[in-house]
């Protein structure tokens, strides 16, 4: 018999996956809205951060509200909204409404993640998190990959507006799915065997599901006054602006760079996501690994900071590449790395945040957006070379490097609001 927390967990990777597609897709469809609505390089810039402005800004009240109100009502909610202006898109005919479509379209998306990190607090067992939030991690990275030679050709036959308009109709079919059949404890769910509730309730470290107390969303001094949250908010910043390269301007860059074709340059382009995705199930495991064996601390520690460490080494490697296979295979690397830190980033979050995870997870994923935004503008505004843009990447590895510092410093027995010792 299926465990229902397992396809509860099938049902997150597929709104991983629908997530990073519908945000893909505008980068795939660049030259078509380019040529179309007449953006020169830099307005296209601000396109791509006023979605990452959006995003990072409605994160942590996106958080707070899957702590009050569940994973059922958020994330019904989070894929109705963002599937509308995923729609809207098509009808942009101008560079400032595209970019307050973009930054609409970001802020409804923001409640995704921490909702799934919320919904991960109460279905499913400690010792199984670290994989679970790497397996729905890598959805999001298939995703993404799907969407760049996918949506290059779905954009051929029915247009860049016909593509936005049927990414709305799907996310509209999730969002029924998900409300006919997800409820926010495992004991109101009529699926769950008895068996199975009583493992989830007696590993999750969670309060008993008939325990009444409200939820109480942490007030901003006690988020901000936390040592812990502040280096997981810098190093998911310098994570998130070297994954958010390969979202933004990794297609335009190998398919300009290396005179390549729109589907070829799908093709490259998604591999370091693929990477993304692998980088994402094998962090996931050690995680659970190193915990299972006692090492708790560890788990989270290790594997992050192998990953900064692949992360900074591909951004530099990747820089004087000659051919496209080349400057992809260092990309790949980077990526898988950069993706190793955060099956260990939302776990730690969940430790230390308890029933705020979703408060905790959702403002360092506000920080790292923040990230996301500044590399759509850094990859245009900083200065060239005759190499390329070298200032680029090189600051993408000294961000890895000040992450691997972060996670040197994290105290993961610390929890959100408690005094250091």
């Amino acid at each position: 018999m299926i465990q229902r927390r397992h396809l509860l967990v099938c049902g997150t990777f597929l709104l991983s996956l629908l997530l990073y597609v519908d945000r893909t897709c505008i980068s795939t469809a660049k030259d078509a809205i380019t040529d179309e609505l007449g953006l020169s390089n830099q307005q296209w810039a601000w396109v791509l951060a006023a979605f990452a402005f959006g995003y990072a800004l409605f994160q942590t009240p996106g958080g707070a509200l899957a702590d009050r109100l569940g994973g059922r009502v958020v994330l019904t909610a989070v894929v109705t909204l963002w599937s509308i202006f995923t729609g809207l898109t098509a009808v942009a005919f101008n560079f400032l409404s595209l970019l307050v479509t973009r930054f609409l379209f970001g802020a409804g998306e923001a409640g995704a993640f921490p909702g799934m990190a919320r919904v991960v607090y109460s279905w499913i067992p400690i010792k199984e998190r670290g994989l679970v939030k790497g397996i729905n991690f890598s959805g999001s990275r298939v995703g993404a990959a799907l969407a760049m030679p996918a949506i290059a050709s779905l954009i051929a036959a029915a247009g860049w507006k016909g593509t936005f308009v049927i990414l709305m109709g799907v996310g509209f079919l999730w969002s029924a799915i998900w409300w006919c059949w997800f409820r926010d404890e495992p004991a109101d769910h009529s699926g769950v065997s008895k068996a199975e509730l009583d493992h989830i309730l007696a590993t999750r470290q969670a309060p008993s599901v008939r325990d009444t107390t409200p939820v109480v969303t942490p007030r901003a001094a006690v988020l901000f006054g936390s040592r812990n949250l502040w280096l997981m908010m810098v190093q998911y910043f310098g994570s998130n602006f070297t994954f958010f390269f390969s979202l933004s301007w990794l297609y335009p860059y190998v398919k300009g760079k290396y005179d390549l074709t729109a589907v070829d340059a799908g093709f490259y382009a998604m591999v370091p996501l693929l990477g993304g995705a692998l980088g994402n199930v094998v962090s996931g495991g050690l995680v659970d690994w190193l915990y299972r064996g006692g090492r708790v601390h560890l788990s989270r520690k290790l594997p992050a900071i192998i990953g900064f460490t692949l992360a900074a080494v591909g951004m530099v490697m990747s820089i004087d590449q000659a051919t496209a296979f080349g400057a992809v295979a260092w990309l790949t690397v980077a990526i898988f790395g950069a993706d190793m830190t955060l099956s260990p980033s939302w776990s730690f979050c969940i430790d230390i945040g308890d029933r705020n995870a979703g408060a905790v997870s959702g403002t360092m994923n506000m920080a790292g957006n923040l990230g996301s935004a500044i590399t759509a503008l850094a990859f245009a505004y900083l200065p060239e070379s005759s190499r390329g843009n070298v200032a680029f990447f090189y600051t993408a590895s000294a961000l890895s490097i000040i992450g691997i510092v972060c996670w040197l410093l994290a105290d993961g027995s610390r929890k959100l609001g408690e005094a250091r010792a």
